[in-house]
Parts: C-alpha cells; structure tokens; sequence
C-alpha cells in the first residue's frame, strides 16, 4: 500500500483497525494515530517511498499457571494492547535494515545466516536466527526495510522480546510467504532463535500467546507440539481493569534465582523416576515426602506442591471463563499468588531480604482490592512486576495507592486483544 493510501486509512486513529486493537478510548485511539504518521514520515525519510504495510504485536500476560512451563505443565495467557508497531517493506536485496524508536539503525545480510557470537543477546541475532530458520523450514526470506516503534516496555514483564520475535515472523510471513505461516509455527521459530542465536534458554509460552492472540491456554505435556487453546471470554464486559505493576528492582543477579525453580521441581520429579513434574501426581510427591526431604530440601517439595496446585488451577481457570463464572476465576487468581509467595517462594530473592519490591505491591493491593479484585506475581518473579484484575469503582484508588509508592507512570492499565503478531488491516 502506498504511504498517502496508508495517511488516510490512520484517519487520525479514529478507524475500525485501531478500536480492535487499542479500545475506544479517543485519547488513546489519536495518541496511536499520531504514533503511526510518527512511524510513516520516519520511514519515508530513512528508506525513501515504497509500497508498504504496517505490522503489530502484542505484548502478553501470564494470567494463571506461573512457572509451570518449565515442567512441561499448563499455562493460561492473554495477548495485551500495548504493543510493538512497524511498518516495513521489500527492498529488494538481500539485506534486512530495521530502525527501531531510541536505537540505531543494524543491518542483517541473509547470505550469512549461521549464528554470529558477538551478536549474542542483541535484536540482530534474533532476526538472523528466524530468517534462518524461516529458510530450514523450506519458507522463502528476502531483504525488507523496517521502522519499528516499541511500545511493549522493556522490563515490565509483558515480554518485549517475544514480542519482536513474532513480528519478525510476521513481516516475513505477509511480505514473502503469502502470509501462510500460521501463529503457532510462528512462536516455535522465535523460540528457536532466541534458544540457539540470543543466547538464552525460554519456554515457549510468550511467544505462541504475542503470537495468537486473545486469551488462550497452552498445555506443555509434549512441548514439542504444545496444545493450544483459544479460550472464549470477554474481559473487557466484565467492567474489570487489568493492570500490571512495574515495581521497579532489578533482573541482575538473579539468574541463580531463577535457575532453582526448574532444579527444585525437577529433583523432585527425579526421586519418582521422572523427569519433570507432570509426569507425577501430588499424591505421590507426599507418598515419598518423608524420604526425600534431606535430600532435595523442603523448598523443593514446597515448589512441587506449588506447581500441582497451579498446573491443575490453570483447567479450572479455562472452566470457570467458559462457563462466565468471572468471580470464582478471581478467587483462583489470588489462589495463585499466595501459592507463588508462600510454596514457590518467587517473590522476593533470598540474597536481598530487606529490599521486597514485589510483596510491599502486593500487600498493597490487598488492602484496597481484599473480596473486591484479584492480585497475584506477574511472570518469574522476584523482582519486576505483579498483575491484578481490578473492579471500575476502584481503579483510581488502586492505580493512586500503589503509583504513591512505585511512581507515577508505573501501573498499566491492560486489556486482552484479540490480534496476535500481523499486518494491521484497515
């Protein structure tokens, strides 16, 4: 599409493309509108005018099932307005060249597609390792221009990288491929780059959840061909506000935080014969309880408690939505975060006592949304950010009491869309 079509179609945000993807909200709808011309006019003076489309992809939200991916168990997940907008064309040569907003322009050359270790951990290793693998899987690649505008915040735990991973995906999908790979296949190919070009090992819940869109569930038992799961519900006509806390704190230095979690489950799993935890029943981790607590330490057994609990939740959770039944999933929810603090124990690192970002948020919100709303830890934990579902009537005192403490500017109020990564159609 040409970019005076494209001017037109933006209508200053007031179109049906936007509403579907950012509400009804006129402020937010022209803050949008005013975003995307941003985006178009930086293009055309970067790259010139050409025929070209813009792409979306939603950041997501772990809503039940926390740190059960891992042992191969189920998650709940929805995909969320905030997201990572792009316009992006063919260029007709064999080079990708992407400017995303704050950063400088790289350039990814497709004749080299094997992994470049000084890349590790930067955007241009996940764009070479999806055209890589786009290639392997027999799909077509070719060289495109892009400028991209990262509106899913980095650090705030609705997963900003998963995110660009899929839209990468998706631009390659609509501009080469006729727009025939599907979401899932999209999501399996982020993991991949991001496992063996990043440089760092993930699950693959994110990306299938920026990838589909909606609320969906995912069942983990074979990770290799994950079952998902639209789940048919609609949050926005329950009157509820989703609102995810940036507490602030820092990721570094938690890796060894983060590494225990799988350890713990799986030496459980490992004293049963197996090698993760769905492959065992609670009943059979309280059956050998008494044997193996010298040997893998209460913590472990605790997690394992945790993880039945929650894996199990997660089927409960999908029944109640389908049924309508809003308030007994908001009874699960809290039921998840107190199983996260008391039986994962992801909340706040053990190394750091006195600095509990985390559980002083969701203190907080007890005490405004106790009988009224839902609060729970909000991805892996120990630092970052803590989700809760909260009711109109208390959405600015919510918003008011923890924005007093963590700052202005750190409560995002979220809706589940419905659009995974695509091209936006106007």
């Amino acid at each position: 599409m040409t970019t005076d079509n494209l001017i037109l179609k933006i209508n200053n945000g007031d179109n049906k493309a936007f509403r579907e993807l950012y509400g009804n909200d006129q402020a937010e709808l022209k803050r949008n509108g005013k975003r995307y011309t941003g985006l178009l006019k930086k293009f055309e003076a970067e790259f010139g005018k050409k025929d070209v489309d813009f792409f979306t992809s939603p950041g997501r939200t772990e809503i039940g099932g926390n740190h059960t991916d891992h042992n191969f168990g189920r998650v709940l997940a929805g995909a969320v307005n905030l997201d990572n907008a792009c316009i992006a064309g063919q260029n007709g040569t064999n080079v990708i060249r992407i400017i995303s907003e704050g950063y400088p322009q790289f350039n990814v050359d497709l004749k080299d597609l094997k992994p470049v270790k000084a890349e590790n951990f930067t955007s241009a290793a996940l764009v070479r390792g999806i055209c890589a693998r786009f290639k392997e899987l027999g799909y077509e690649i070719g060289g495109f221009d892009a400028c991209i505008d990262g509106g899913v915040p980095k650090g705030s735990g609705l997963s900003s990288s998963a995110s660009f991973e899929v839209l990468i995906g998706a631009i390659l999908s609509e501009l080469f491929n006729k727009g025939k790979v599907d979401p899932i296949q999209n999501a399996i190919i982020g993991q991949y780059s991001e496992n063996n070009y990043f440089g760092k090992p993930c699950g693959l819940m994110d990306q299938t959840a920026c990838a589909m869109g909606g609320l969906i569930t995912i069942d983990f038992k074979d990770p290799s061909k994950p079952k998902v799961k639209k789940v048919n519900f609609d949050f926005v006509a329950t009157g509820f506000s989703l609102v995810i806390t940036d507490t602030g704190g820092s990721h570094a230095d938690l890796n060894d935080e983060y590494a225990s979690l799988p350890t713990d489950m799986k030496a459980v799993a490992a004293q049963l014969g197996a090698k993760v935890l769905r492959e065992v029943t609670l009943k059979q981790v309280i059956e050998i309880t008494p044997d193996i607590r010298e040997k893998v330490g209460d913590r472990a057994i605790l997690r394992a408690i945790h993880f039945q609990g929650d894996n199990q939740r997660v089927v409960e959770q999908v029944a109640a939505l389908e049924k309508n039944d809003f308030k007994s999933f908001l009874g699960m929810v809290v039921d998840s975060g107190f199983s996260s603090f008391m039986y994962n124990q992801n909340v706040y690192p053990i190394t750091n006592v006195r600095e509990q970002n985390v559980s002083l948020a969701l203190a907080l919100s007890e005490l405004v949304l106790k009988g009224e709303g839902a609060w729970r830890v909000h991805g892996g934990g120990f630092a970052g950010t803590i989700q809760a579902f909260v009711p109109q009537s208390l959405l600015k005192k919510y918003v008011a009491t923890l924005e007093h403490v963590y700052g202005k500017g750190s409560c995002h109020i979220l809706f589940i869309r419905h659009q995974g990564a695509g091209k936006v159609r106007f």
